[in-house]
């Protein structure tokens, strides 16, 4: 058992203690802390089974299971909030899930992967193919609100009609690079992966297809639906608890949304990502960071905006346009960094120094009207 699954099985104590500070009123700050606590190990668990069940699926019908689970646990935290009404929390948190995968978790990668090994290298074409669909993700992003921003006495309602159209593109768009990376250029993916031992394929959100790893389906599937159930009874006590705790810890909900959320919604790729940097495994690292914040870009976002218009909550792609800047300036810098296909200590600092600076933005940024 590794550090990592040690730290996690340990913090499956704090389900139980979520709970109880519900039940027994311990306050609205200590329920918060304790049930953003429980929710990290129950998207391990998740991560884990899923990649468990994956190995029976095969490698094409598992490869697209990972796709879709990859970000259960931020999709289930963002319909919670939805479904109270928090929609400027759910765009901070689409946006800071971008800006957390692309800064925060490939600048730690390069940076202690670099000072493990001088020069690391990944496929640059891939990088290139993954910096051509953030371009795409972050202009449309960007048109929703550019129109809002342009357009006098435009209503919501059009606004909202537009995030649709641009929804049902970008799901389109998404499912179209599971096709190119899974089925019609699946040899630009499989560079650096034939020499992995099957631990680190299953830590790199990969199943290997051998036959020798023999996995038990129905418990691992009953793992599945139960940390699932678990992350939605933990998501609903986070979020209802939400506005009375960040009052009380002084943070905006703006800097929750952005910075915290999908820190919580995410630890278990994010220490995935720096583990199998560590290992030399450049690409892989590259890859669950990236695809990460593809899947929140192209798939995430989309379904929140169907979502709130099947609820009747007016979710749309308008956002914040410090939010928008934030994101430009993320993928303009990640793109930058990762272009050449190799990577080394100082441009993982670079990542991360760009990642606090941006926080630091939005720690002080003033609280916009509606967002708490």
């Amino acid at each position: 058992m590794t550090i990592k699954d040690i730290v996690f099985t340990g913090l499956l104590i704090f389900v139980p203690i979520s709970i109880a500070a519900h039940l027994l009123d311990w306050g609205s700050l200590v329920v918060f802390i304790t049930a953003g606590l429980a929710i990290l190990p129950l998207a391990a668990w998740m991560g884990t089974a899923t990649e468990e069940i994956a190995v029976v699926a095969g490698p094409s019908l598992g490869g697209l299971l990972n796709a879709t689970f990859g970000n259960a646990t931020e999709l289930i935290i963002a319909l919670v909030a939805l479904r109270a009404g928090l929609i400027d929390v759910v765009k901070a948190s689409i946006t800071g899930s971008i800006i957390g995968n692309l800064l925060l978790v490939m600048g730690l990668s390069m940076l202690l992967g670099g000072l493990r090994y001088k020069e690391q290298e990944f496929q640059p074409i891939v990088a290139r193919v993954n910096a051509s669909s953030m371009n795409l993700a972050v202009i449309a992003l960007l048109l929703p609100t550019a129109v809002n921003v342009t357009s006098t006495g435009i209503s919501p309602i059009t606004i909202q009609k537009l995030s649709i159209a641009v929804a049902l593109v970008l799901i389109v768009v998404y499912g179209l690079t599971l096709l190119f990376s899974m089925r019609t250029h699946t040899y630009l993916y499989d560079v650096g992966l034939a020499e992995l031992a099957p631990e680190e394929l299953a830590e790199a959100n990969l199943a290997p297809d051998g036959s020798e790893h023999k996995v038990n389906l129905p418990l691992w599937i009953g793992v599945l639906l139960g940390a699932t159930l678990l992350v939605a009874v933990e998501s609903e006590l986070l979020v209802d608890t939400l506005e009375v705790a960040t009052t009380r810890l002084g943070l905006t909900s703006l800097f929750t949304g952005v910075i915290l959320l999908p820190i919580v919604g995410n630890a278990a790729e994010h220490a995935t990502a720096v583990t199998v940097a560590m290992k030399n495994k450049m690409d892989l690292s590259v890859s669950v960071a990236v695809g990460s914040s593809l899947q929140i870009a192209l798939f995430v976002a989309p379904v929140l905006v169907l979502a709130g218009w099947l609820m009747d909550q007016p979710m749309d792609l308008n956002f914040n346009p410090f939010e928008l800047v934030a994101v430009a300036v993320a993928v303009l810098i990640a793109n930058s960094i990762s272009s050449d296909g190799r990577s080394n200590w100082l441009e993982g600092t670079l990542l991360l120094a760009a990642y606090l600076v941006l926080g630091f933005a939005f720690y002080f940024h003033p609280v916009v009207e509606g967002l708490i």
